[in-house]
């Protein structure tokens, strides 16, 4: 199979009016609702995604009540038979920042400067940001305009696989077997695949989630989340000695007794972390939520124990007080479940290989539905979307990436039908 320059420039060009247009849906995800999807919004990119694959010939288009979309693309002619393939994305984008009014800014031909944004001058993307950076000079970089998340997590993956299903139908040429698409909600609240229907999904999937053009990840964090809630007595502060337990102000020395070397500041490559990310309360009540990574579950497991000598120490030094936690496993770490499908992973790379960059194999200092799905039973490693410094005002993707991005897909295709 061969994609010549007409098909790259195809997809250049779809990749990125794909994905100008789908940043623009606010699809941010939130934890605390309680529903499912737990915002309604992602629904509307969710219909706009099924409308598209039915364009596109696909079959069995489903927008299903809990917000998946699903979709089958028929085998090229003679390759009926040749095993199915998944390929998975997800529609919302990360609660750390602002999804709502996204404004995409193409910074063309990149000359390797500092990075300004229009709508907020108390922030500029270096080199010390994102050392990546150097490796775009020349190409056209992406950013939002400055207040707000660009959206690229995952909205690059949507539109890979969106690009990668127009170029299976303008270019017949380009063979592969049976395709499945599937988009989840809440990915980024840890439940991209709380409500999945596994039955519609093929034996191997991957995700396409991120990650620098070229990589290929098939090891991630082993995750957990620690819920502590420390409860108090108020007492007048006036006549308080030796009577108050004041539950903000316990839950602040308990919070500083982490260690300082396993936060994610000053944590890399195989090293795990406690990660802080909510606090709040008041004298009488008082709760804080830790994420707890590794890649080594013997690791975590240790942390969970040191939460829990903790809780007693406190409760020893400081009488009247209660402390309750509660610990959920988010999900394994996904190489648990893939060494033994060494032929997902190959394929993949033999695609990603075949686009003509540089492959890296990596680990993942993060999750995706990959993991659970592997845990599920459907291995499924996750292959770059493009996108870098997720989660934040300064997140960017280079154009070129939704090229590869696409090129990668129609290739992985292919492999498959060998």
């Amino acid at each position: 199979m061969d994609i010549n320059k007409e098909i790259q420039d195809l997809l250049l060009k779809e990749g990125m009016e794909r994905f100008l247009k789908y940043v623009t849906y606010h699809t941010t995800s939130d934890e605390n609702t309680g529903t499912f999807p737990s915002t309604e919004r992602q629904f509307e990119l969710g219909k706009e995604l099924a409308k598209e694959l039915n364009e596109l010939g696909f079959q069995n288009v489903i927008l299903d009540e809990f917000c998946y979309v699903y979709g089958n693309l028929p085998a090229s002619k003679g390759y009926e038979k040749a095993q199915a393939i998944g390929l998975v994305a997800h529609m919302d984008t990360s609660p750390a920042e602002s999804g709502l009014n996204v404004t995409p800014v193409i910074h063309e031909k990149y000359d390797g400067s500092s990075i300004k944004y229009q709508k907020n001058p108390d922030i500029t993307l270096t080199k010390k940001d994102s050392p990546e950076l150097e490796k775009f000079i020349g190409m056209d970089i992406i950013t939002s305009s400055g207040d707000t998340l660009l959206g690229a997590d995952d909205k690059a993956g949507i539109a890979g696989i969106m690009t990668a299903a127009a170029a299976w139908q303008k270019y017949p040429e380009l063979e592969h077997g049976p395709i499945t698409v599937c988009f989840t909600p809440d990915e980024e609240i840890g439940h991209g695949t709380t409500k999945i229907n596994m039955d519609k999904l093929p034996k191997y999937c991957y995700t396409f989630d991120g990650g620098e053009i070229g990589e290929l990840e098939f090891e991630c964090f082993d995750a957990w989340k620690a819920t502590i809630n420390f409860k108090g007595i108020s007492v007048h502060p006036g006549y308080a000695k030796n009577l108050m337990v004041n539950a903000i102000e316990i839950a602040s020395r308990f919070v500083a007794q982490i260690p300082e070397a396993e936060i994610p500041q000053h944590t890399e490559k195989r090293e795990g972390f406690y990660h802080l990310y909510i606090m709040d309360g008041d004298c009488v009540k008082a709760k804080t939520i830790f994420i707890l990574r590794d890649f080594e579950k013997a690791n975590n497991e240790k942390r969970i124990k040191y939460l829990k000598d903790l809780k007693e120490t406190f409760e020893t030094r400081y009488p009247g007080l209660k402390i309750e936690q509660k610990f959920e496993h988010s999900y394994e770490n996904m190489i648990v479940y893939l060494k033994d499908h060494q032929v997902v992973i190959d394929k993949a790379a033999e695609a990603i290989e075949m686009v003509g960059i540089e492959l890296h194999k990596t680990i993942i200092r993060g999750g995706t539905d990959g993991a659970r799905l592997s845990a599920r039973g459907i291995p499924t490693p996750n292959i770059f979307a493009g996108g870098i410094l997720f989660h934040s005002l300064k997140e960017y993707i280079p154009a070129q990436a939704l090229q590869k991005s696409a090129e990668t897909i129609l290739y992985l295709g292919n492999t498959w039908i060998k």
